[in-house]
C-alpha cells in the first residue's frame, strides 16, 4: 500500500533514490575498432588499444558477449563499463544501444573512443556533439541513437598519406615513431577517462583539451 501511495503521488522511497543514483555513476566507454589480430596494431584500432591499456592498469580482463567483448571497473564510487564491439566499425551502433540499455547507462554518461584523420598525431580532443566527420564507426552510432549529441573522445592519426591511400593508411599500422609515442598518449587518455567519470565532461575539457 506504501509503495502505491508513494507511486501515486510521485514520491520516490530511498532505495528507488538510491538505485537512481546509482545509475547516474554509471559509465559505458566504447572503444571503436575492428575484431581480428589483422587489425590490432592498426590506427583504426586506438579505440580498442586506449581500453586494452586501461583495462590491464586496472588489472581487469575483458570477457567474450553479445555483441562485443565487456570489462569493468570501479573508481572513486564510479562504475566504468568498457566495450570493444565485436560488430566491426560500420555497425558500431547496434552495440552501443544494446549495452546502454542493459546497463541502464544513460545518454550523457557515454563516451566514445575514435581515431580521427583531421588531428595531427596524438593530439586529444573531448567534445560533448559533432558530425561523424567520415568515420563509419561515428556515423551508424549516429544514426542508431538518432543523434550526434554523445561525447567522444577522438585521437589524431595525422592525415599523412597520399591521396587515394587513406583505406590503406587508417588499416595500417603505426610507424615506430609513433608507437614510441603511444603509451604516453594512452596514459594520457586513462586520465581523461577518469576525469570524464569522476569531474564531469566540462571540466574534463577544460583540463585536458590541447594537452
Amino acid at each position: 500500500m506504501f509503495k502505491f501511495l508513494c507511486k501515486f503521488f510521485g514520491v520516490k522511497n530511498k532505495a528507488e533514490e538510491e538505485s537512481q543514483e546509482n545509475l547516474m555513476k554509471k559509465f559505458l566507454i566504447i572503444g571503436l575498432g575492428n575484431i581480428g589480430d589483422k587489425y590490432e596494431n592498426t590506427r583504426h584500432n586506438i579505440g580498442f588499444k586506449i581500453l586494452d591499456y586501461l583495462a590491464e592498469k586496472e588489472e581487469v580482463k575483458f570477457s567474450t558477449d553479445k555483441l562485443g567483448d565487456v570489462a569493468s571497473f570501479k573508481f572513486k564510487g564510479r562504475t566504468f563499463v568498457l566495450l570493444k564491439p565485436s560488430t566491426f566499425m560500420n555497425l558500431s551502433g547496434k552495440a552501443v544501444k544494446f549495452w546502454m540499455t542493459k546497463e541502464k547507462v544513460q545518454l550523457e554518461n557515454i563516451l566514445v573512443l575514435t581515431d580521427d584523420l583531421n588531428l595531427p598525431f596524438g593530439t586529444l580532443r573531448l567534445k560533448t556533439k559533432g558530425s561523424d566527420g567520415g568515420h563509419n564507426g561515428l556515423k551508424d552510432i549516429q544514426k542508431v541513437l538518432n543523434t550526434s549529441n554523445y561525447n567522444r573522445l577522438r585521437f589524431g592519426i595525422s592525415d599523412a598519406f597520399a591521396k587515394g591511400r587513406q583505406v590503406d593508411y587508417v588499416l595500417g599500422e603505426w610507424t615506430d615513431e609513433e608507437d614510441s609515442k603511444l603509451d604516453e598518449r594512452l596514459d594520457m587518455c586513462m586520465q581523461i577517462i577518469k576525469s570524464f567519470g569522476t569531474g564531469g565532461v566540462n571540466n574534463t575539457m577544460n583540463t585536458f583539451n590541447g594537452k
